[in-house]
């Protein structure tokens, strides 16, 4: 029996990995629906090509482009998640970025019986309406970033009284081996370089100012119930080792696996009863032995943003604050008004507002309370940077 599977942003790069793997399986999915924004081009695609049974359009000018093209197709063109409309699928896959992936999220639990997120911003701002949703629906949720996949695995049998210390990795992106003179050059099309992952441009340039692991250490506290003390981070060149934990007893465990994020998410996708290999449809590398493997701490000097190690989550609302005024902040740089180091010098000037801790101490109970939190951190930072 075939299952259903559905797509919160099936034109980024995390939805586009989801999809080479349901073409290697195509008699064994039937997709329920897809969701993106306004890549026109791609979105026409893929009702062509994926005949899913609904296809959400968030922009409202693109909606009624694809919606007039397509009227006389099986595939109906919605432009919104409507629970009453759609039918429950047995797996969703949540990748849409931003603080945005979260209210869809939210929609999407109580139609799946799946979650695989994607979308930190969703956990590190509501995580709580999420585990509550998920509880009320009976939804599973499994995380699919690398790094917490592979903590989801290591913990699987392991308890958390156990448990010494957990390391989450970074690759230290693009710039890792720069000199202080080059950082005042960068460009937007430089961070969009990674050595290791292609991925999209918000988070490439996450991955470059190292905010992407801030946002993951608040994300794995939230989705493991950790506390702060117990997880780090390591810089790891190879990106081949994604976390490791350190039992008390001595042992370190890890998991190895290659720079591609099919292989969380078909890992998710199948949990047991999978050949990775008949999923790729290129010949990976034969690795004859397992490469070298180097870790090292975090250098402030060339990552500034980790001194906000301690300040990130240090109040209920910290994170929703820090990861709003970073959204403006990369986008800035995106649009050349900004540039490069600025970004983490400005976000930590958030937390010197008058208002922050006002806002930081708030324990939002539904997502007006999460938006109003995230609106006045967006006004802030512009406030900031334009000071």
């Amino acid at each position: 029996m075939k299952k259903t599977i559905s797509i919160l942003g099936s034109t980024g790069s995390i939805g586009l990995s989801t999809l080479s793997i349901v073409n290697t399986k195509k008699n064994f999915f039937k997709v329920n629906f897809l969701s993106a924004n306004k890549n026109y081009t791609l979105i026409c695609k893929q009702i062509i090509k994926y005949k899913p049974k609904f296809f959400i359009v968030k922009n409202k000018l693109i909606y009624s482009k694809v919606k007039k093209k397509f009227a006389k197709n099986k595939t109906k063109i919605l432009n919104d998640l409507n629970i009453n409309v759609i039918k429950k699928s047995d797996i969703t896959v949540s990748s849409i970025p931003g603080i945005s992936g979260l209210e869809p999220t939210i929609t999407a639990i109580k139609l799946s019986k799946k979650i695989l997120i994607a979308n930190k911003e969703a956990i590190i701002c509501g995580w709580s309406l999420l585990k509550k949703e998920a509880l009320k629906y009976n939804t599973k949720i499994i995380p699919v970033d690398s790094e917490h996949y592979s903590i989801f695995k290591l913990l699987e049998k392991e308890k958390l009284s156990e448990i010494k210390k957990i390391y989450i990795t970074a690759s230290g992106g693009p710039f890792l081996n720069f000199k202080s003179k080059q950082f005042k050059k960068i460009k937007p099309k430089d961070a969009f370089k990674h050595p290791k992952w292609k991925m999209g441009k918000k988070i490439s340039i996450d991955s470059s100012t190292l905010m992407n692991k801030m946002l993951e250490l608040v994300e794995a506290q939230k989705l493991f119930n950790l506390s702060s003390k117990k997880i780090d981070i390591l810089i790891h060149p190879e990106s081949l080792v994604h976390a490791i934990i350190e039992l008390k007893n001595g042992l370190k465990k890890f998991i190895y696996h290659d720079t591609s994020m099919i292989i969380p998410i078909a890992n998710a996708i199948f949990e047991k009863n999978l050949n990775i290999d008949k999923i790729f449809k290129f010949k990976r590398k034969k690795v004859k032995k397992i490469e070298n493997l180097s870790f090292e701490n975090v250098n402030n000097k060339i990552f500034p943003v980790i001194k906000l190690k301690t300040k990130i989550n240090q109040f209920s609302s910290s994170a929703i604050i820090f990861n709003a005024a970073n959204e403006i902040l990369v986008d800035q740089f995106l649009q050349k008004k900004l540039p490069f180091l600025s970004i983490s010098k400005t976000i930590m000037r958030i937390q010197s507002d008058s208002n922050y801790k006002k806002y930081a101490i708030k324990k939002p109970k539904n997502i007006k309370e999460i938006i109003k939190i995230d609106e006045w951190a967006r006004k802030t930072i512009i406030r900031k940077i334009y000071q």
